[in-house]
């Protein structure tokens, strides 16, 4: 049964195709977003009964604005997808702590935010979701990208660990680890190394936002009911 649902993260990539996907399936959908207002205004188009909030999810205060200001538009939330995320390309021995106190803040200390924030909604209705996108590097490691697979691999801890916690409230918690998936934040890597991806990948191609969409939905639906404290692979086989 369709319900409300907080998406972060929501005006590109997997995000922005998860909120279109929930949006069709019936749910009443908020999403935040950081700077990209024309972003998040083009989905509102499309989707007028959306809720766009501004946002930095790195920030506690504003996590728990953005959920506070969700609960009036939409009434007690139903379900959580912490997607809000970013990249970056550098060598170990060049990352700053800047580097990586960024890279931890946005994806690890974004989704504890938000999870702290919405909690009190889901152990009240004594059911509810929440889904936290990691990636197939949080499993495999990545060359030249430690501190974004040490934060995607963190979430897969942070969600297997709160599966078994919060699984005697009626609360599921599972984690879709994307592979080599066409959206923005993959554009930054060459085309030799985009085609290299897509060749090791035993589908022979990269995966869609869209198909990484259909995943959390299922997950956050009825359909997924007995199904908590996993990490599903949307990967081609990679």
């Amino acid at each position: 049964m369709a319900g409300s649902v907080l998406i972060t993260g929501g005006t590109r990539g997997i995000g922005r195709a998860a909120v279109k996907a929930f949006a069709r399936a019936g749910w009443r959908v908020a999403f935040t977003y950081r700077e990209n207002r024309a972003a998040a205004a083009s989905l509102l188009e499309e989707f007028s009964h959306a809720v766009a909030l501004a946002g930095d999810v790195s920030h506690r205060d504003e996590a728990e604005r953005c959920v506070a200001e969700a609960r009036v538009c939409l009434g007690p939330l139903d379900a959580l997808v912490c997607n809000a995320g970013i990249a970056q390309q550098k060598m170990f021995c060049d990352l700053t702590n800047d580097d990586w106190d960024r890279m931890l803040g946005v994806n690890l200390m974004g989704a504890v935010h938000f999870i702290r924030a919405v909690l009190p909604d889901l152990i009240h209705k004594k059911r509810g979701s929440i889904v936290t996108v990691s990636s197939v590097w949080g499993i495999e490691g990545a060359s030249c990208e430690s501190h974004y697979a040490a934060s995607k691999a963190a979430l897969i801890g942070l969600s297997r660990s709160l599966a078994a916690e919060l699984g005697p409230s009626g609360i599921r918690v599972n984690c879709v680890a994307p592979g080599v998936i066409d959206t923005e934040m993959n554009a930054a890597h060459t085309e030799d190394t985009i085609r290299t991806l897509a060749e090791q990948t035993p589908l022979g191609r990269m995966g869609t936002a869209e198909e990484v969409a259909q995943t959390i939905l299922f997950l956050c639906s009825d359909s997924a009911s007995f199904i908590t404290g996993q990490t599903i692979g949307v990967t081609g086989g990679f």
